[in-house]
Parts: structure tokens; sequence; C-alpha cells
């Protein structure tokens, strides 16, 4: 088992570091990972959360709209050859399956999962300004105005919610940063 989770582990290590990704990177991997270690205590399967940050932008693809799926479904087949428990399984797809941040989480660790994914709307302005030009390196076949469009809709959809993060730890932290960065990259973005 030990060797086939190191065989797992390289290949998340190989997916995060393809030249195709500007923010989906090991940066964003280790950006989750140190957000996760500030929370971790509020996790009720800390090791379920944990799995689902590793995994859950495995598959990236700018050109398909179902990479959370394919990351899902991509994890469920390694984990299950790796012998990992079926529950621990279930939990770690579901957890994946959030990050299209479509879906509400159920529970306070998949809360605490699209935080953690989140966190990067709230850093300072210049992370916030590298992670902007990182997205649209990863776009960068999408005409101008068209990324603009695109782009625009989904940071306002983040600003019309009633709160960009679903629990007191990240809206403590993060909330009001985000709004500021969300609202003055929409504005550029115009």
């Amino acid at each position: 088992m030990d060797e086939m989770l190191a065989e797992v582990l390289a290949e998340i290590l190989a997916q995060y570091s393809t030249p195709d990704r500007a923010y989906h990177t090991l940066q964003h991997l280790a950006e989750c990972l140190e957000h996760f270690d500030s929370v971790r205590e509020l996790a009720q399967h800390s090791r379920e959360v944990e799995l689902a940050i590793w995994l859950h932008d495995v598959i990236y693809d700018t050109h398909r709209s179902d990479n959370e799926e394919a990351s899902a479904q991509w994890a469920q087949q390694r984990l299950v050859a790796a012998g990992i428990a079926p529950e621990i399984v279930k939990r770690v797809v579901e957890f994946i399956q959030l990050t299209n941040h479509v879906d509400e989480p159920t529970d306070e660790d998949g809360a605490l999962l699209l935080d953690i994914d989140l966190a990067i709307l709230g850093t300072d302005p210049e992370r916030f300004a590298e992670y902007e030009a990182q997205v649209h390196q990863e776009y960068h076949w999408v005409p101008w105005p068209a990324f603009c469009t695109g782009r625009s809709k989904i940071l306002r959809s983040f600003l019309e919610r009633p709160s960009i993060y679903r629990t007191d730890f990240f809206r403590e932290r993060f909330e009001v940063q985000a709004r500021v960065n969300l609202a003055e990259s929409v504005a550029r973005l115009a």
C-alpha cells in the first residue's frame, strides 16, 4: 500500500506541474494546505478534507467544464486501488465535487474546504494581482472580450453572495479584502 500511495503522490505532483497550468499548480496546492493547517482542528474528518485538498484540482483543463467531476473520478480510482476505506473515499469524492462552487456543502468540513479554495480571493492585493494574471494565463486561448465577460460573471457571482466565505474563521480573515479585490477586478474587466 505504501508503494501505491507513493505512486499516487508522484502522479498528483506531476498533474499539478503540467506546463499548461499557471494558477492551479503546486503553489495553489501549497497555499491551500497552509490554510488547512490553520483550521485542521475545526474539521470533523480532517484526513478526508486534506485528501480532498490534494486531489481537488488534479485534473484541470481550461477547455473542459467538468474538471471537478473528472478530479473526483480520478481520486476515487486511485484511492480505491490504494486500499483506502470506502467511507473515506466517498467523503473525499463528495468534497472534491463541491469545489465546483455550485453546490452548497452539507457540513462544516465541506464549508472549510470551499473556504480554503477561495482564500486566494481575500489575499493581499499583490498576491491577488498575481492570481488574476495566472488565471488569465491559463485561459490565454480565450479572446480578451470573451475572457472579460466570463471572468466578470464569475467574480460578480461571489460578490452577490451575502457572504463569500461560509465559516467564521475565513469570513473574519478574508471577507473584507476579498470584496475589495473582487470589486476592483470587476471594474478592470469592464
